[in-house]
């Protein structure tokens, strides 16, 4: 019997060879948005470990885009170069090199974690910051400035100057960030838009960021390659973003011809109550999946083989994409294949430890 999370899943001319994506996560390790040899050995490693796809960080779109001042960037091009050596090395294991584009909105100008994490002032280093509107994610920190149509223009454009770097760069796969709080969450959400313009007040308007950014990306993106999107599934606060409004989008973006709803929540309102426990996460990908008939991929304390692969079978995802787990082991698939007792390919190299 085939296990479902080593079925390839194809998506347009690409090919993922399993359903195990390794999430963006954020190592804060960069100097001037570079990509170096931290960058190459992580991300490498977990495409040496099996993982059909791999997704970079949170990749800023522009110097203001970033969480902090050591966040991957591709504003510019320079940035290219080591990027397109990382993407060779992980195609070169027959993994997938995906990019998560990104603005980290009012979120920004921020320290690293293991610094405190706390929002940098002007005068130690920070700079200002922007968003929907003039509203801060919590107390103490700085009302970001609310932007212009002009000013949304301009973001458009840095996401599709972005998209066509990470072509250059040897991407095979965009994941737009439209989650966790950052500048497109911001605007889907009444709780921190309350424009009257264009870009606020009725659902069309506060996701018209979005599928403007789509549209333009789309321009210079090819055809043949996929465009996933990073959602917050609700807001987690009675009258913010909810479950409904992303099945919603869901189907705007499948008219779109997005290809991967992928299912987070959170991080938009600094109270929040989140219920943190084994697959939280995993109902809202199911949810999207049957109601807008969307490929889903579902995150969130998913730790097992076995829970894993139990998502796949009950049709409440598509793909299994995990974060912390690949953070403490980068092998997890070569080790989820053994316990499922799928035959999977090892790297030459590591063929002697198979068995």
């Amino acid at each position: 019997m085939m296990i479902k999370l080593f079925e390839p899943l194809p998506l347009k001319s690409v090919t993922l060879k399993n359903r195990l994506v390794v999430s963006p996560m954020c190592q804060y390790s960069s100097e001037d948005g570079f990509a170096n040899e931290w960058h190459l050995v992580h991300l490498g490693s977990r495409a040496v470990g099996g993982a059909g796809l791999i997704i970079t960080e949170a990749c800023a779109v522009s110097p203001e885009g970033r969480i902090s001042p050591h966040d991957l960037g591709i504003w510019k091009n320079e940035h290219i170069a080591y990027l397109q050596k990382i993407t060779h090395f992980i195609e070169a294991q027959g993994a997938v090199p995906g990019i998560q584009l990104a603005h980290a909105g009012r979120k920004a100008s921020c320290t690293q974690p293991w610094n405190g994490g706390q929002q940098l002032s002007l005068e130690a280093g920070g700079w200002q910051t922007v968003g929907p509107d003039a509203i801060p994610f919590k107390e103490g920190t700085q009302s970001p400035l609310a932007l212009s149509i002009a000013g949304i223009e301009k973001i458009i454009d840095d996401f599709t100057k972005a998209a066509e770097r990470a072509l250059q760069a040897g991407f095979k796969l965009i994941e737009l960030h439209a989650a966790h709080g950052y500048l497109l969450h911001e605007f889907f959400s009444p709780l921190s838009n309350t424009r009257s313009d264009a870009y606020g007040g009725s659902f069309e308007n506060r996701i018209r960021i979005l599928t403007d950014i789509i549209k333009a990306v789309q321009k210079v993106w090819p055809a043949d390659l996929p465009i996933i999107v990073r959602i917050s599934a609700t807001d987690w606060v009675e009258g913010g973003w909810e479950i409904a409004n992303s099945v919603k989008l869901s189907g705007v973006l499948k008219e779109l011809g997005i290809d991967v709803v992928d299912c987070s929540s959170g991080g938009n309102i600094s109270y929040a109550k989140i219920p943190l426990q084994a697959g939280y996460q995993v109902p809202f990908a199911a949810q999207i999946r049957k109601e807008a008939g969307m490929l889903t991929g579902a995150v969130g304390l998913i730790t097992g083989a076995q829970q894993a692969e139990d998502i796949l079978v009950k049709g409440e995802a598509d793909l299994v994409i995990m974060a912390r787990e690949f953070l403490r082991d980068p092998y997890f698939p070569l080790h989820a294949a053994t316990q499922l007792n799928a035959d999977i390919e090892w790297p030459l190299q590591y063929q002697r430890a198979k068995k």
